[in-house]
């Protein structure tokens, strides 16, 4: 040995070599400490097999069940039950990539202390990024990745879901049934056929839901910033102003994005613009509503239903049990006492062909990561 101190390589061969000739110990301790040692040799951000390490925020049974079905991937996911959030982002430590969906934290503050853990990617288990600073992440040199697509016909689907169970009160049929009272006194509902149904915002998933739609035979509006031609040639489908689409629609559906210029899109002023009687359907962002005024229109009659799968505080309340707690959010309370509301928590994109493609997306993000790839090099970069 020599008065030079060893670094940590060093130290952890000299130790190997002490042990080799170490008689004392059993077959079984012996290897139980070369694990620990080897342990010792992670790389920051990778396991002692080579797998990237990442803390997947906000995971449920159905998450871990469509990773897994992916078999074996260069790629540890450490499942955290919370959310992420400025207390919760500890547990990221030792990781170099985190994985988020919807409701997850990713504000300034928490961007902040991710980078101070070492953090330089998040993966986002959906389309939408409203709940990341993306300044932040720009400072802090974080890549943002997403999934764009996942199934256009999930959301669409529930969306036409939320309209046949409203139309035809089929929830309050059931609870009826269930309590023996077998009688049809105030479940009628309308033909959907000939109706006008206005499509605010015709990405993938409005054009779904308009072919849908018109297998129903409805006529279309569409409200959206780029026209399709192909979408504008068919003959059940018009391409209008917001104005005309409010006011002449009998079912309006929202598919639009999040951001400073669809923000409360649908407020007071747009709800008087209605037709009286009109149903709404949310499955695209909750704050595409300003709720207050959907309950003044509620209460009004202006609007004779709503199916809402997203609300615009649903990160203290969506993919959580509270049964056993008091709500305290007094908009949401009043919004769940109205018999023509279905309320689901965002619950559009579950199906098994949806999370299997997120999944496969968000592991498709991870390994470009792990493969060198930064920035605008990443396919589904967020800038």
């Amino acid at each position: 040995m020599t008065d030079k101190p060893f670094n940590g390589k060093q130290r952890l061969e000299f130790i190997n070599r002490l042990l080799e000739h170490h008689q004392s110990i059993t077959p079984a301790a012996y290897q139980q400490i070369i694990d620990a040692l080897e342990t010792q040799k992670e790389n920051f951000g990778y396991n002692n097999k080579g797998k990237l390490k990442v803390a997947c925020f906000d995971t449920h049974s159905y998450d871990k069940a469509a990773f897994e079905d992916l078999g074996d991937t260069p790629v540890d996911l450490i499942y955290i039950n919370t959310s992420l959030n400025l207390v919760s982002a500890a547990q990221a430590k030792g990781c170099l990539a985190i994985c988020v969906f919807v409701n997850d934290d990713c504000s300034e503050a928490v961007i902040e202390r991710l980078a101070g853990f070492g953090v330089k990617i998040i993966a986002l288990r959906c389309a939408g990024y409203n709940n990341v600073d993306l300044a932040a992440c720009e400072k802090h040199q974080i890549d943002v990745v997403r999934v764009p697509e996942y199934s256009p016909y999930a959301v669409a689907e529930h969306s036409v879901a939320l309209m046949l169970m409203l139309n035809r009160k089929l929830h309050r049929a059931y609870m009826r049934n269930r309590n023996g009272q077998f009688v049809l006194d105030g479940l009628v509902g309308f033909d959907m056929h000939g109706r006008t149904v206005g499509i605010v915002g015709a990405g993938k998933i409005g054009k779904v839901l308009i072919d849908i739609l018109s297998g129903f035979g409805c006529q279309i509006l569409v409200y959206d910033l780029n026209m399709d031609a192909e979408l504008q040639a068919k003959k059940n489908v018009s391409y209008v102003d917001l104005e005309t689409l409010l006011s002449n629609s009998d079912i309006i559906s929202l598919h639009a994005p999040l951001n400073k210029d669809t923000y409360h899109m649908i407020d007071m002023a747009a709800i008087e613009l209605m037709k009286s009687g009109v149903m709404l359907i949310n499955t695209g962002r909750g704050a595409l509503i300003d709720t207050k005024a959907l309950i003044k229109g509620l209460k009004s009659e202006k609007i004779g239903a709503a199916g809402i799968d997203v609300y615009e505080e649903e990160a203290d309340i969506f993919f959580k049990d509270s049964s056993g707690e008091v709500l305290t959010d007094d908009v949401f309370a009043r919004l769940t006492t109205f018999s023509n509301v279905v309320i689901t928590s965002h619950q559009g994109f579950l199906t098994r062909e949806a999370l299997h493609n997120i999944a496969q997306t968000t592991l498709d993000n991870l390994n470009e990561f792990r493969a060198g790839k930064k920035g605008a090099q990443l396919s589904n970069y967020v800038s």
